[in-house]
């Protein structure tokens, strides 16, 4: 996928669903345990706005936790905006991310949406790999979840994103499915 364009026959996605969530990018090597949402902003080069595009396999969406384990964990594609922007300039939990589908509006949400902050999502993410010995590497993208309800994607449907701090916007995703 290239400029925020999804094919969904090259993607072999088969019931795509699109979710706005905050990518981080990794400057420093994240090695949990002990790892928290300071530890996680500290090592991040940037945060940008970002479409994850889940998927499945499993008919309609009927989706347990052994099935999602099964399917991959829903994993599709993601798509970040062209922002790349300086998470220690922003009180992440109250970042609003507004989603619209073909421009009408479709959900709102809130960085304090994810386990009360992106970042501390990202510090989850590094404590529970880090049992296993896997660390999160410089250079690593990492998706912080979804901040609004995920939502079906279909063949002409096009997604934007607009992430905010303080009222102004200061990011922007755009995905469009063909």
């Amino acid at each position: 996928m290239t400029d925020g364009i999804v094919d969904l026959a090259a993607e072999r996605l088969i019931a795509p669903r699109a979710e706005a969530e905050i990518a981080f990018v990794l400057r420093e090597r994240l090695a949990g345990p002990g790892i928290d949402a300071a530890a996680v902003i500290a090592a991040t080069d940037y945060i940008a706005p970002c479409f994850e595009i889940v998927d499945s396999r499993i008919s309609d969406w009927d989706i347990g936790i052994v099935d999602t384990i099964a399917d991959n964990a829903s994993c599709g594609v993601f798509v970040l905006g062209d922002e790349r922007l300086d998470p220690r300039q922003f009180d992440l939990p109250a970042l609003r991310v507004t989603v619209s589908r073909n421009g009408a509006p479709l959900s709102q949400g809130f960085g304090h949406a994810v386990q009360g902050s992106p970042a501390q999502a990202v510090a989850w993410l590094a404590n529970t790999l880090g049992g296993f010995g896997v660390t999160l590497d410089a250079g690593d993208i990492i998706l912080s979840g979804s901040l609004v309800p995920l939502a079906p994607a279909f063949r002409g449907d096009r997604f934007a994103m607009t992430l905010e701090a303080e009222g102004e916007t200061i990011g922007r995703c755009d995905v469009e499915f063909r």
